[in-house]
C-alpha cells in the first residue's frame, strides 16, 4: 500500500521532538543522464516482460538478470548473491563502503500479483506508454522502483562514489504470497543502521488538479494474520435436513464478524498523519480526520472515517472474511464448513488478543478458531530518525518546494515487517507521486506516470548519496 498523507514539515517533525531543514528553492536535482534513464527503461521494459507471479518460476529468472545488470555495472561478482527459496529467489548485492557504521538496507521486492490477459485492455506483460503512463503488471507495484534501485547503485559505481557505510541492497522474491523470500533475507540480514523500503510511502497528488499535496514516510505497519474459522457437524444425507447443520452456524458466525467494529486507536504518527490529511481534505471526512487526531475519543469522527475503506485501517484494526470452504457433496449435508478472516491488526495489540476478540464475537463454543501460518509478525513501530528525515525531505523539496512531509502507517503489510521485528528500523521511502487509486496496482491495467522513473531516479540518487557519504 502507498497511499501517501503529510503535514507541514516543520509542524510534524517539532510535536515529534526532530527538527527539519526548511524547504529549498525549485531546483531539478542531480543532473539527469540520458545514459541512466535509457537504462532504466529497457531494465524496466524487459523486468515488466518476466511474469514473476506465484508458481511461475520465474523470479530466478529476474534475479540473474538484474544481477548480470549489476555486475555488468561495476559489482564484483562476490558481492552480488542469489538465494533461492522454494520456486522462487532473493537477490542481494553489497556496494562496499569505506567501513565507518552499520549498513544501510535498500528493500524491494521482484514478485507480482497474478493477471489474466484477457482481463486486461493490454498484455499485463508488456511495457507499454500512452497518454503519460506507463502501462504493465508491475510498473506501480513494484518493478519500476526496483529497477531504479539497481540502475542508481550502477550510476554510484560509475561515478565513483565512495559510501563511508556498505549500502546493501535486498530483494525479496515473494512479498505478495509467502514472503519466505522475506523471512530468509531478515534472518541473514538484521544488523544494519536503518532499512528504507522503496514499497511504501511516497507523494500524493490532488486527483482534480495534479498539483503535489503531501509526502509520507511510512514508519510503521499493521500486523498481518488470518484465522480460520471452522464448524464441523455429523453431516448426512441431504434429504434428510437437520438444524446442526455447519454451513448455516458458519454464516451467523460471519454476520456477527462484519458486525462487529474493533475500538478505535491512535499514536503519534497516526495522529499527525490524520491532521494532515484532514486539512488537505475537503467536506465531513476531512473535518472528522483533525477532529480524531485531537479527541480520539469522539466516536462520530471516528465513525466517519471508518465509513470510508481508504481510511478505517488508519484507527482501528479491520477483520474481513476473504475466502470460503464447506461441504463435500451436492446431496449431503455438510460435515464441515470455514471462513479465512484476514485481519490487519493496529501496532501493540497482540494477535492473541485478536484471536480473544473473535472468539467473544462469534459467542459459539463449537468455533473453532485457528492463527494460519506463517505465523504472524508483530511490528514495532520505528523511531523518526533526524537524518533519514532530513535526506528524504531534501530529495523531495528538490522537485516539489513546497510539499508537506508527515510519518505515516501502513494499513497493508510489507517486507519491512519482518525487518521490524529483528530489530532493524525501517522506512517506506517510495519516490513516486501519484493521484490516490489512480495506479491499480493488484488491479487491471496498472499504470505509473512516466515521468516517475526519471523522478525516481533523482531522489534515489540525493538521498543515498546523502545518507551514505
Amino acid at each position: 500500500m502507498k497511499a501517501a498523507r503529510t503535514l507541514r514539515p516543520l509542524a510534524v517533525l517539532m510535536a515529534l521532538g526532530l527538527t527539519a531543514a526548511p524547504a529549498m528553492a525549485a531546483h531539478p536535482g542531480p543532473p539527469m543522464q540520458t545514459r541512466e534513464l535509457g537504462e532504466a527503461m529497457a531494465m524496466l521494459r524487459h523486468a515488466i516482460s518476466v511474469p514473476t507471479v506465484k508458481g511461475n518460476h520465474q523470479v530466478p529468472a529476474l534475479a540473474a538478470y538484474l544481477a548480470d545488470k549489476l555486475k555488468e555495472g561495476g559489482f564484483a561478482a562476490d558481492d552480488v548473491e542469489i538465494i533461492p527459496v522454494g520456486e522462487t529467489a532473493a537477490l542481494v548485492a553489497r556496494y562496499r563502503g569505506t567501513g565507518h557504521g552499520k549498513p544501510i538496507y535498500l528493500s524491494g521486492h521482484m514478485d507480482v500479483v497474478a493477471a489474466k490477459r484477457a482481463d486486461w485492455t493490454r498484455d499485463p506483460f508488456t511495457l507499454l506508454q500512452e497518454n503519460g503512463y506507463l502501462y504493465g503488471r508491475g510498473t506501480a507495484d513494484m518493478k519500476t522502483a526496483v529497477v531504479v534501485l539497481v540502475e542508481t547503485l550502477i550510476r554510484l559505481k560509475r561515478e565513483g562514489f565512495k559510501p563511508s557505510r556498505d549500502i546493501v541492497l535486498l530483494l525479496s522474491g515473494d512479498e505478495e504470497t509467502d514472503m519466505a523470500t522475506t523471512r530468509e533475507l531478515a534472518r541473514r540480514y538484521h544488523d544494519a543502521e536503518f532499512l528504507l523500503n522503496a514499497d511504501a510511502g511516497g507523494g500524493t497528488l490532488d486527483p482534480a488538479t495534479g498539483k503535489p499535496v503531501v509526502y509520507q514516510i511510512q514508519a510503521a505497519e499493521k500486523t498481518y494474520a488470518d484465522f480460520r474459522i471452522t464448524f464441523t457437524s455429523p453431516g448426512g444425507h441431504s434429504s434428510e435436513p437437520s438444524p446442526d447443520n455447519a454451513i448455516y452456524r458458519l454464516s451467523h458466525a460471519i454476520d456477527k464478524v462484519a458486525a462487529y467494529q474493533f475500538p478505535p486507536m491512535i499514536n503519534d504518527i497516526t495522529r499527525a498523519s490524520l491532521r494532515a490529511t484532514g486539512a488537505h481534505t475537503p467536506g465531513a471526512l476531512g473535518q472528522a480526520m483533525v477532529r480524531f487526531a485531537d479527541h480520539p475519543d469522539d466516536a462520530q469522527a471516528a465513525a466517519t472515517i471508518s465509513a470510508d475503506p481508504a481510511y478505517v485501517g488508519q484507527i482501528r484494526t479491520t477483520c474481513v472474511a476473504t475466502m470460503l470452504q464447506g461441504g463435500h457433496a451436492l446431496n449431503a449435508l455438510p460435515q464441515s464448513a470455514s471462513v479465512n478472516v484476514n485481519c490487519r491488526i493496529f501496532p501493540g495489540t497482540p494477535v492473541a488478543s485478536v484471536r480473544e476478540t473473535l472468539t467473544k464475537v462469534i459467542d459459539d463454543p463449537t468455533a473453532t478458531i485457528t492463527v494460519l501460518d506463517p505465523k504472524p509478525v508483530e511490528s514495532p513501530a520505528s523511531p523518526l530518525r533526524p537524518d533519514v528525515i532530513a535526506a528524504v525531505t531534501e530529495a523531495v523539496h528538490a522537485r516539489f518546494p513546497d510539499v508537506e512531509i508527515v510519518p505515516g502507517m501502513s494499513a497493508g503489510a510489507s517486507d519491512s515487517m519482518y525487518f521490524r521485528n529483528a530489530g532493524v528500523p525501517c522506512y517506506g521511502t517510495d519516490a513516486a507521486f501519484t493521484k490516490p487509486d489512480d495506479t491499480f496496482a493488484h488491479g487491471l491495467n496498472e499504470k505509473l506516470p512516466v515521468s516517475e522513473v526519471g523522478a525516481g531516479l533523482h531522489f534515489w540518487h540525493q538521498v543515498l548519496t546523502k545518507l551514505a557519504k
